[in-house]
């Protein structure tokens, strides 16, 4: 028997080698003349204080003194090089490295803050709090962006998640008031957005009623519901209907004594320790177990998985369900630990930015998570300006992450692409 040989063909072509896209660097060689030129060149010539830890901690760090203008040079020629670097790797046909375009990131958003604060009446910020804040303000919509995920991944458009949230608060400041419990309450929230994925569920799967169109009707819904139930119950008598209470906080031993970031992470509500634990289990439910492969493949090719013997619309209303839960928990935080009350649309609107991470993410759990922090990051900050006194519109700051999600969902620093029967219903046979 003759031995089959995988050597090319004498005279054969080789495939050529597909080069890179070249808007990753273009953009970043963009961004980093930004920040060259004003942050740097055309930067206030005052000195920005950086406070890492609060006085009182344990571990007290010295604060950084950034000169405004000196700095921002320095940072935009360390972001010019990084452009430099993706071009050098452009030409050569290689692909970038995953940690450039993070890395770049945290490096423009720290000129970007050096700019900011050194600009203000009072160049004086401390970190540690920006950041515990922006975790606070995240926990939302990392919850939000989760239950997106789940939806997405196996095939539904989500864009219910406001009406979601808004249900969970509700529910759960009218049941921890009533029985005295907030755990009941958060139990409550979650059986509340499960509720409202159903009603999404029955009517996009199996009555084929376009999924965006129920989603927006849904939140509509649920906010005149929340809306009507909250004038006409909740205000009336408020020690009796809404007067929730708040989740304790529980500091983890050990890790809560961390310098710096152990206050920041580990003194938590139990809705905070829930978000890292459901981050965990989506991302490896998703991507390391037979379940998580049978969604996926429901998400990708229906018809498929159908043909493996996978129930399609069953998979997809139970995810469904399942994300409604996970948004229902993320909408008790806003009266369960936020604040300890239910106002008319207290959510304002934070299930539209949830879908927003949830597609700068990538449509994977630790991207949406990620996006998540920079939403509240940027919300955080907009509250802080106003108290140190910057020029810089508090706007100006709100926008940043809708214009960075414009350039994910355009392919400027990256393909990021939903699953291939995302909003598409399926029909068997």
């Amino acid at each position: 028997m003759s031995a089959t040989s995988t050597a090319p063909a004498s005279g054969s072509t080789a495939l050529p080698t597909v080069r890179p896209s070249l808007k990753v660097p273009l953009s970043l060689g963009v961004l980093a003349l930004i920040a060259l030129v004003f942050f740097g060149l055309m930067g206030p010539d005052q000195t920005a204080e950086m406070k890492i830890s609060d006085p009182g901690d344990a571990v007290e760090v010295p604060a950084l003194l950034i000169p405004g203008q000196v700095g921002g040079v320095v940072l935009g020629i360390l972001l010019l090089a990084m452009a430099a670097y993706s071009i050098y790797l452009w030409t050569r046909g290689e692909r970038f490295p995953k940690w450039l375009p993070i890395a770049f990131a945290v490096l423009f958003v720290f000129a970007l803050l050096v700019w900011i604060v050194a600009g203000a009446r009072q160049p004086s910020i401390s970190l540690a709090g920006l950041v515990a804040g922006s975790v606070t303000l995240a926990v939302p919509l990392v919850f939000g962006s989760l239950s997106g995920v789940l939806c997405e991944r196996v095939g539904v458009v989500n864009i219910a998640i406001e009406g979601q949230l808004l249900g969970g608060a509700f529910t759960a400041a009218l049941v921890a008031t009533v029985t005295g419990s907030p755990y009941v309450g958060l139990i409550a929230a979650a059986a509340a957005g499960a509720a409202v994925s159903m009603v999404l569920a029955v009517f996009s799967i199996k009555y084929l009623v376009n999924q965006i169109i129920v989603g927006v009707v849904l939140n509509v819904l649920v906010s005149g519901l929340t809306g009507f139930l909250f004038g006409t119950v909740m205000v009336p008598d408020k020690e009796q209907f809404n007067t929730p209470g708040r989740l304790d906080i529980l500091p983890i031993p050990l890790l809560s004594d961390i310098p710096i970031i152990g206050p920041i992470l580990f003194e938590q509500s139990i809705a905070g320790y829930l978000m890292y634990i459901a981050v965990a289990v989506v991302w490896f439910g998703l991507f390391k177990t037979r379940w998580g492969l049978r969604v996926r493949a429901v998400g990708e090719h229906p018809q498929a998985a159908d043909t493996l013997g996978i129930n399609v619309n069953a998979t997809r209303f139970w995810n469904v369900t399942l994300g409604g839960a996970i948004a229902g928990i993320g909408g008790a935080v806003f009266t369960l630990v936020t604040i300890d009350s239910f106002t008319k649309d207290i959510s304002g609107g934070r299930g539209f930015i949830a879908l927003a991470a949830l597609i700068f993410g990538r449509w994977n759990p630790i991207g949406a998570f990620l996006a998540s922090l920079l939403f509240g990051f940027a919300y955080n900050l907009q509250s802080i300006l106003g108290i140190i006194g910057t020029p810089v519109p508090s706007q100006f700051m709100a926008m940043l992450p809708y214009l960075v999600t414009i350039f994910a969902v355009a392919g400027l620093v990256g393909r990021s692409r939903p699953p291939a029967a995302s909003g598409i219903p399926y029909v068997k046979g």
